[in-house]
């Protein structure tokens, strides 16, 4: 009798651990933004930018999409130097992340996950100085429309706080970047990515979504 009930519990949890079809149906669709983004924007006179996440729930997979813009301007002077940076550009983020509390009764995730990140941007890099020997000197160096590309390791949580409301952070590893031929000058800082001066860098978002539900 022993081994007839073993069998039976076993055959039991098989079937409630084998996916269905209506597993990777989406149940909900999340819509937010970068909180971090926006601060940065109303208190760093060097920055200004935006960015719009989305995510598609798929049991245990999350397929999202980023976009967002920035810009940034820095100055600089040194007795009868001067010089100013600048640049403009926009960028999204393509990927799924991985949840691994697929069945926590209030839909909350903590995530793990990659993307594939593109940018196009445009920077300019002025210099002026006042030489006592050569006398005034004034240059200006830019990209134009620079494509860039990299990638990216995610970790972070989803969180929801009352109805449709959600919180949640995200970290981000980016690695492997790569831009199109500047011959003017080596990019300095891009959209989406940040400074280029490293083979790798370090991003987090702290955002709020909305959730749409699509099915129970």
């Amino acid at each position: 009798l022993i081994p007839f009930l073993c069998v039976a519990q076993k055959k039991k949890k098989e079937k409630q651990d084998t996916l269905k079809v209506t597993d990777f149906v989406p149940t909900g669709l999340r819509i937010g933004t970068d909180v971090i983004a926006l601060i940065k924007t109303s208190t760093d006179d060097t920055y200004s930018g935006w960015e719009v996440n989305a995510d598609l729930d798929l049991y245990r997979y999350f397929l999202t999409v980023d976009v967002g813009s920035w810009s940034r301007n820095f100055q600089s002077t040194d007795g009868q130097y001067y010089s100013n940076y600048s640049n403009d550009g926009n960028y999204f983020r393509v990927g799924a992340d991985f949840n691994f509390l697929p069945k926590d009764p209030n839909g909350n995730a903590l995530i793990f996950g990659a993307r594939y990140a593109r940018s196009v941007f445009s920077e300019d890099y002025l210099v002026h100085s006042n030489d006592a020997v050569w006398g005034p000197i004034d240059e200006t160096y830019v990209n134009s429309n620079v494509p860039a590309r990299w990638f990216e390791l995610t970790g972070g949580l989803r969180v929801k706080i009352w109805k449709v409301l959600w919180l949640g952070y995200t970290a981000r590893y980016k690695f492997s970047l790569k831009t199109g031929d500047t011959p003017t000058m080596l990019p300095h800082d891009i959209p989406g990515y940040g400074r280029t001066d490293k083979k790798s860098a370090w991003g987090f978002n702290y955002q709020v979504f909305i959730r749409f539900p699509l099915r129970k």
